[in-house]
């Protein structure tokens, strides 16, 4: 079995996922044209070139244009089926998936209409592909934390659908401190919570989302290597990161793959895991992901097989459904690596 067929078979979860970065520019145009919007990008070949960052805010610019798209629950639906059918192609069995409600809503898009039209689709693709799934709703932190508290009120009638709040978008200057009170309402309400942090920002933010946020998982985590006493820390505690290897290329977060931490992390015996990010925008999903780290790094089967045994211990699922992953993942790798 070649390494490509071998990460295509093994059995995976996703945990840094947000659905508006999944966006395929083929189904941008099609929403967009439905509901009479005119994007200003003359057609997909011209919005696929656009695709060219060179920081974290230049791609926010554009993914924040894209979203402007959606306007109806059908919307919504379509943008998160058309991911679902994309990683049960590459044998994806669980995902835990980020939106961003102010992103909708401060534009008049009604709560509901976003959270519905996904939860919808997350239904039918636990139901006709198998798919397990997580919701969290994610906080902008270029806004101000009187925005996140009336978001945060809008979820309430909701409960039932998300697990987790997250904090995303742009991240220097914006730190994790910023949103503890909404972080210390939304544990109050039974929430796990999560953060961006250490990607662009220090690692400064990372000790802020562990010791203010009280966070359950690291999403990115690169910078936390700077800092040896935040490295022992977070492997101490088995604190998950979910890294996004094509992310942090196409953000220039790294400079070259070859450089990339995630061996490192591994080395150091942290808790990181393989994910997509914003996939339509950085030129690959989870496979992807996955090969590019393994080509660039020199990752053998093992630490494939670890980084997705990572990713499913980090999940919120409840340990029945866990552990039935983790076998068939043991399942797997008996089979192709013993």
């Amino acid at each position: 079995m070649t390494i490509r067929e071998f990460i295509h078979r093994m059995p995976k979860a996703e945990l840094h996922l947000h659905i508006e970065g999944s966006f395929e520019p083929e189904l941008m145009f099609k929403i967009a044209n439905r509901n009479g919007i005119k994007l200003p990008y003359r057609d997909i070949d011209t919005l696929k070139r656009a695709y060219n960052f060179n920081n974290l805010q230049e791609f926010l610019d554009i993914y924040y244009a894209g979203a402007g798209v959606l306007i109806t629950e059908q919307d919504f639906y379509d943008l998160t089926w058309a991911y679902l059918q994309k990683i049960h192609q590459q044998n994806v069995v669980h995902t835990e998936i980020f939106f961003d409600p102010q992103t909708h809503t401060e534009r008049g898009i009604a709560f509901d209409t976003v959270i519905n039209g996904i939860y919808n689709a997350l239904l039918d693709g636990q139901k006709k592909l198998g798919i397990s799934f997580v919701l969290i709703m994610s906080f902008l932190r270029h806004l101000d934390e009187t925005s996140a508290f009336k978001t945060l009120q809008s979820v309430l009638k909701h409960k039932d659908k998300i697990k987790a709040v997250g904090l995303d978008s742009s991240e220097v200057g914006n730190p994790p401190s910023k949103f503890k009170k909404v972080f210390d309402a939304a544990r109050q309400e039974g929430f796990l919570t999560v953060a961006h942090a250490g990607e662009e920002g220090p690692a400064a933010y990372v000790y802020e989302a562990l010791d203010l946020l009280k966070v359950s998982r690291i999403d990115h985590g690169n910078r936390s290597l700077e800092d040896a006493e935040l490295v022992d820390r977070l492997v101490a505690l088995q604190m998950p990161l979910t890294v996004c290897p094509l992310s942090n290329y196409k953000l220039k977060v790294v400079e070259d793959m070859r450089t990339h931490p995630l061996k490192k992390m591994l080395q150091l015996g942290m808790k990181a895991t393989v994910n997509s990010d914003d996939p339509a925008y950085f030129g690959g999903y989870m496979n992807e992901n996955f090969m590019i780290v393994t080509e660039s790094l020199d990752l053998s089967k093992e630490d494939l097989i670890q980084l997705s045994k990572n990713a499913f211990e980090a999940s919120f699922i409840n340990n029945d459904l866990k552990q039935k992953y983790l076998s068939q993942l043991d399942t797997f790798q008996k089979r192709n690596l013993l």
